[in-house]
């Protein structure tokens, strides 16, 4: 199982503090969570202890620390990096994703794309330390129902792709994401426009005159200013899925946060970030700038503006390093992959889907081409 760490901290800076396993009482076994009952309890008596991983709203303060960006980027201290204990990753050739597990784990496939191009990968530096992560909250059995109601909704797929619904390949995976805050503060000019209506004489081709009523703009220089506050923008760092797909299945609520704990991720593939964060700061600046483009854009006057310019500026930002779940459906269906995820927290779903070229031709070009020629035997009357 992927073991991690948790970050503790202090008035200083962040310290690094290995997390042991959770013993139940009762039997010895390692505790894990829930999803079902959303408590940590042990797998093997069933045992469940009276303390609970504290989250969300109800976290003690300072438990889940926004980090100061402006310093992270600066110096990123060696008491800031890594799991802690010892891991063994492995990166595929195939789709670039970086795996870790525990090493007594022993990796035959990528978890991402199932290609067996997998190998050992060593790094000169480890990475910066996650802090906190998302609990799932959907558990097997329901993903797997979401995932067949997926499949049968899609009604150009291939009969095949829907009896088989291909959950055999489902898996829980724990991917990186980076959360950034910043006041933000933005300038912007641009010319608006009023429509008025002039009433126009034309002629038409056969030299008759007639009145037409003609939209104008009268255009004059606006101004303004906006200040907003951007809290846990969200920026992946992962390398598996593909972000169009995780930008689909998001939010991910991160008021829900909890403090890392090695029960909540115990049989899960952790994804090491290939996004670091510098890169991530600077998507999520450009993240950041186009929403403030558009809350611009909604207080420029008028009808109608063109030339909007705005110029953006940032502070008090910082950042923190997540883990959130998403279960991932990888499998190959003609010769081509395709790759489905689910949110482990709300439930939402996107994926790829083969086409049965079939069905189309069936069910839309025959209808077409049946109305066509009813069409053109109705003009030949």
């Amino acid at each position: 199982m992927p073991l991690l760490l948790n970050v503790v901290p202090t008035s200083s800076s962040p310290q690094v503090t290995a997390l042991g396993k959770r013993a139940c009482p009762e039997c010895g076994g390692e505790m894990e969570w829930n999803a079902a009952k959303q408590v940590l309890a042990c797998p093997y008596c069933g045992f469940i202890p009276n303390e609970q991983p504290t989250r969300g709203e109800g976290a003690s303060e300072g438990a889940i620390r926004e980090h100061d960006l402006e310093r992270a980027l600066a110096q990123i201290g060696d008491e800031n990096r890594g799991y802690g204990v010892a891991t063994v990753k492995v990166k595929c050739q195939s789709c670039q994703a970086i795996s870790v597990f525990a090493p007594d784990r022993v990796a035959q496939r990528c978890d991402f794309c199932g290609s067996p191009a997998i190998v050992p990968y060593q790094e000169t530096r480890d990475p910066i330390t996650p802090q906190s992560l998302l609990p799932v909250r959907l558990s097997e059995p329901q993903v797997r129902e979401i995932v067949n109601r997926w499949y049968a909704s899609r009604w150009f797929a291939p009969n095949r792709l829907k009896s088989a619904a291909l959950t055999d390949t489902l898996r829980g995976m724990y991917l990186p994401y980076w959360t950034f805050d910043a006041q933000a503060h933005a300038d912007w000019t641009a010319e608006s426009g009023n429509y008025y209506y002039q009433t126009v004489t034309r002629t038409d081709s056969k030299g008759r005159h007639y009145q037409d009523r003609v939209r104008k703009v009268r255009w004059y220089h606006t101004s303004g200013s906006i200040d907003h506050f951007f809290d846990d923008e969200l920026v992946p760092g992962s390398a598996g899925v593909r972000p169009d797909l995780l930008r689909r299945i998001e939010p991910f609520p991160t008021k829900q946060l909890a403090p890392y704990d090695p029960a909540f991720i115990r049989g899960w593939t952790v994804e090491r970030y290939q996004i670091d964060l510098r890169r991530a700061s600077l998507l999520s600046v450009e993240q950041m700038e186009r929403k403030m483009r558009d809350l611009c854009e909604q207080q420029v006057p008028g009808d109608t503006h063109r030339n909007l310019n705005v110029d953006c500026y940032f502070s008090r930002r910082t950042f923190k390093h997540i883990l959130v779940p998403v279960w991932l459906v990888t499998y190959n269906f003609g010769g081509k992959g395709y790759q489905l995820a689910v949110n482990g927290y709300t439930g939402s779903i996107a994926g790829d889907r083969p086409v049965s070229w079939a069905k189309v031709l069936f069910y839309l070009i025959l209808p077409l081409l049946m109305l066509l020629t009813v069409f053109l035997a109705m003009q030949l009357r």
